[in-house]
């Protein structure tokens, strides 16, 4: 063991095994300690099969218990090995910055102290989500929201790109200690998105990424006032596409033409962008 503690986070990614980047897997090995936060017991076994000392970080959380508790506890059982001058190695599902809370309060407290800390990037469920809906977010644009933050906040939404609103299964619990909240939430949410120009109609998408290679991603399509009477699981992520199309400023397309970066030839004159990708963007 080194004489000075250090702490890497690291992400499993989303599939088992098929995530796994070098640099993470590097660190898992090379580790004295590494902790992990899995919700599938099977992702836990096997990290455990990677080193000798793996600890879980599950035993945390508890029925009716705050998450804020239970992250508290987590970052308290790394940083007590780090102080003792271990290199400590915490591996996290999906990406370790992405609704990831544990790893930014672990390496802020680590560096506070004077230890190396640093978080190794991986696979999110953003990522997956990209791939298995065919989305490019830099086509209309695509905003991604905590579920009960667009809830409880007051939030500018441009229902002419997309809206992604993760942890939907417990949407509107604002005492975060619900493993899953219900119905009459779920209407509240249902009530702002109409406030907010979507159409009861509207087309959404309950997603789900693969964790297992057996495993095929949930993709299932629903009207949004369907949403009250849906049971979202606590891994749901709430996919809204554009409601209407993207609006021209034309004021704006004239300034930038006066300042002589477009000729009258340009893209916008047909209501396109200026490269490939802005062509795709820009509506006609």
């Amino acid at each position: 063991m080194g004489s000075r503690g250090r702490l890497s986070c690291v992400g499993l990614g989303m599939m088992l095994g098929a995530h796994l980047a070098p640099r993470a897997r590097s660190e898992i090995s090379s580790a004295d300690v590494v902790f992990v936060a899995a919700a599938d017991p099977i992702v836990e076994r096997w990290v455990q099969g990677m080193h000798a000392d793996v600890r879980s970080l599950q035993p945390c959380y508890g029925e009716g218990r705050s998450r804020h508790a239970a992250y508290r506890d987590m970052v308290s059982m790394m940083m007590a090995e780090v102080r003792r001058g271990a290199r400590v190695c915490g591996a996290f599902y999906g990406h370790p910055g992405v609704f990831a809370t544990v790893p930014h309060r672990a390496i802020a407290q680590a560096r506070a102290e004077g230890f190396d800390a640093w978080m190794e990037p991986a696979v999110s469920a953003e990522d997956c989500l990209y791939a298995d809906l065919g989305i490019d977010p830099g086509r209309v644009g695509c905003l991604h929201l905590e579920a009960s933050q667009y809830l409880a906040y007051v939030r500018r939404i441009d229902p002419s790109a997309y809206l992604v609103l993760w942890q939907i299964g417990v949407v509107g619990d604002l005492g975060v200690s619900r493993r899953s909240t219900g119905a009459v939430e779920r209407a509240l949410l249902v009530g702002k998105l109409l406030a907010d120009g979507y159409p009861p109609d509207h087309e959404v998408i309950l997603y789900e990424a693969a964790t297992l290679p057996v495993d095929r991603a949930l993709m299932a399509p629903i009207a949004l006032d369907a949403l009250v009477d849906a049971s979202p699981s606590m891994q749901a992520t709430l996919v809204i596409p554009p409601a209407r199309p993207m609006r021209r400023d034309e004021a704006m397309i004239e300034r930038l033409r006066q300042a002589g970066r477009w000729s009258t030839r340009d893209a916008f004159a047909g209501g396109r962008g200026t490269t490939a990708e802005h062509r795709e963007a820009a509506p006609a």
